[in-house]
């Protein structure tokens, strides 16, 4: 059974940093491609990175040298360090995990429950 489990969401001021953890347990961090994403109220869920098993980082428009998406594979876990962080990154944050697969027919997604981030001003 695969877990993505979350956790370090917080209420913070503008301008902090924050932590942001996602422990995989039924599958491999090293052959999945891993993500973050969040959803603020009244919103579409977006992009925040994504981490792929051999390394490569992407990162959603408004998240570049501010966000950070790293992995532990000893750990099987991938984390978002998030620096500078502003009134709209209010969210809940997600974690995703997409083993690689030898079609994308076969691909499938999972989801952890997602943590809050407030951001204030």
């Amino acid at each position: 059974q695969v877990q993505l489990m979350e956790s370090g969401g917080a209420f913070m001021q503008a301008g902090g940093s924050l932590r942001l953890s996602c422990i995989a347990t039924g599958i491999d961090v090293t052959t999945s491609t891993m993500g973050w994403y969040r959803q603020a109220p009244g919103k579409q869920r977006e992009l925040v990175a994504t981490i792929a098993s051999y390394g490569a980082t992407n990162y959603g428009d408004s998240m570049w040298g501010r966000f950070t998406i790293s992995r532990d594979n000893a750990k099987n876990a991938v984390y978002l360090q998030m620096d500078s962080l502003k009134p709209e990154d209010t969210a809940v944050y997600y974690c995703k995990g997409r083993p690689n697969t030898l079609s994308d027919k076969y691909a499938r997604d999972y989801w952890g429950q997602g943590t809050q981030v407030t951001v204030s001003v």
